[in-house]
């Protein structure tokens, strides 16, 4: 029975694995919207082996490893491949000029900026507690976001590009960002968390799925106002 325990954690990571990859086939087909749907159902799973691996006391480094592969593919490919896909049809894109149809390549910056966030964070004996940089879930949940904005607001190519630069940093940057994870239910120990509980709801709430680019933005501001405490 122990044995076949240990491998839930694992086994849930490789569900968060193949909701990326198919996260990934329906960006490439055009079905931004399923994309979307998987990459976020990919971060439900990112959650649960977490979740799992505390309970059950199932740490172990090949499970570590398999989540920052998982992690890759499942935030930083598959977000990656929606940006692309979707700015492929998008005017300025479709332009004449020499620099126009290379602008939807651009959206592989969050491809090889997860790549080395999660690559700094598994030698980085910092992060145990807390993050240093924006975590690559976080950022896939932003873009999340961010489509949903897209697909209702017609927002410039080259806001986007700005985008990518600007998040693409802030993942590797030395920016403190506090942890989601809650040691015990006390108010006062987490109150930070509960207040972006709270506000993500509300946004979600009022701008529907864009919220989560909101909620993102939000616990990058909250992040830099505790640093500084």
């Amino acid at each position: 029975m122990n044995a076949i325990i240990k491998y839930i954690p694992n086994s849930i990571t490789c569900l968060n694995l193949l909701s990326g990859c198919l996260a990934s086939v329906y960006a490439f087909n055009g079905d931004y919207k399923m994309g979307a749907i998987f990459i976020a159902l990919a971060a439900v799973f990112d959650f649960l082996d977490g979740f799992f691996a505390r309970l059950l006391h199932a740490y172990s480094p090949l499970g570590k490893e398999l989540d920052s592969l998982a992690d890759l593919i499942s935030f930083g490919m598959a977000p990656a491949v929606l940006m692309y896909s979707y700015l492929l049809s998008s005017p300025i894109s479709q332009g004449d000029s020499f620099i126009s149809q290379y602008i939807p390549y651009t959206a592989f910056l969050i491809t090889i900026f997860s790549g080395l966030r999660l690559a700094k964070f598994n030698i980085d004996t910092r992060q145990t507690t807390s993050f240093i940089g924006l975590p690559v879930p976080a950022n896939a949940l932003f873009w999340i976001g961010m489509y949903w904005i897209m697909i209702e607001n017609n927002l410039n190519d080259y806001f986007l590009l700005a985008l990518f630069i600007i998040f693409s940093y802030l993942m590797v940057s030395e920016i403190p960002m506090f942890s989601l994870k809650f040691k015990n239910l006390s108010f006062k120990e987490n109150y930070i968390r509960y207040l972006l509980i709270i506000c993500t709801v509300l946004l979600i709430i009022w701008l529907g799925i864009g919220g989560l680019a909101a909620t993102v933005a939000l616990y990058i501001l909250l992040s830099l106002l505790t640093a500084r405490r």
